[in-house]
C-alpha cells in the first residue's frame, strides 16, 4: 500500500520554482489552515478539515498519478497536479466568516466561483506563483466546467481533469476521511489531531 504524505512532503514534490512559494504559503498561514473546516457541510467540515482536505487531495493526485501514467503518458507531470490541487481551494480559509449560532457563512466579498477565483490569484500573485496556461485552466476547472459547461467548446483541459478527479475523491467519495481514528490508508491522520 502506498503510504500516506505529509502536506509538507508532497510540497517538496512541486518543482521550482513554485515549491519555494507554496512552502511559505503553507508556513506562513499553517495555524489558520489547520483551523478552518474543509467545508460548511459536505466534505471535512471539521475545524482543521481544509488542510485535511489539502492533504487528502494531494495523496490522492499523487495515487491517481501513478496509475495513470502508467497507463498512458500524461500531458502534465506530477508537480504540474501537486500544484493546483494543493492551489484548488487556497481561497477558503479566507473566505468565511462565523456567524452568532457558530456557522460558517460566506464574506460579502467571497460570493461566487468568480470571486473565489479573482483572491486566489491576487494571493498567488503576491507569494509569486508562476502558472502556465495549463495551471490556470487547472485551477479554474478543478471543480467542474459548471455555468461554463457549452457541448461545442471543451473548457477543462486533461489537467483540470484529473485535479477535478482527485476533488471529486476526496469531497464526495472520501468526505469524512482522513478518518478520526484508525483511517486504513497507514500514515493517514487528522491535522487537529
Amino acid at each position: 500500500m502506498t503510504p500516506y504524505e505529509s502536506v509538507e512532503s508532497l510540497v517538496a514534490r512541486i518543482d521550482e520554482p513554485n515549491r519555494s512559494a507554496c512552502a511559505r504559503i503553507l508556513a506562513d498561514n499553517r495555524a489558520l489552515f489547520a483551523t478552518v473546516q474543509g467545508s460548511t457541510n459536505n466534505h471535512q467540515a471539521w475545524r482543521g478539515g481544509y488542510l485535511d482536505h489539502v492533504t487528502e487531495i494531494m495523496n490522492i493526485a499523487s495515487v491517481l498519478y501513478d496509475r495513470f501514467v502508467a497507463l498512458r503518458p500524461l500531458p502534465f507531470s506530477r508537480s504540474d497536479l501537486l500544484l493546483v490541487v494543493f492551489l484548488h481551494d487556497i481561497e477558503k480559509p479566507w473566505k468565511y466568516d462565523l456567524d452568532a449560532d457558530g456557522q460558517l457563512h460566506h464574506k460579502a466579498e467571497m460570493q461566487g466561483k468568480e470571486a473565489h477565483q479573482r483572491f486566489r490569484m491576487e494571493l498567488l500573485t503576491r507569494y509569486g506563483i508562476t502558472l502556465t496556461a495549463e495551471h490556470e485552466n487547472g485551477l479554474r476547472y478543478a471543480e467542474g466546467e459548471l455555468s461554463d459547461y457549452t457541448n461545442k467548446q471543451r473548457r477543462m483541459g486533461p489537467l483540470a481533469a484529473m485535479a477535478h478527479m482527485c476533488d471529486v475523491a476526496s469531497a464526495r467519495l472520501w468526505f469524512d476521511h482522513p478518518a478520526a481514528v484508525d483511517d486504513p490508508w497507514l500514515g493517514a491522520r487528522r491535522a487537529a489531531t
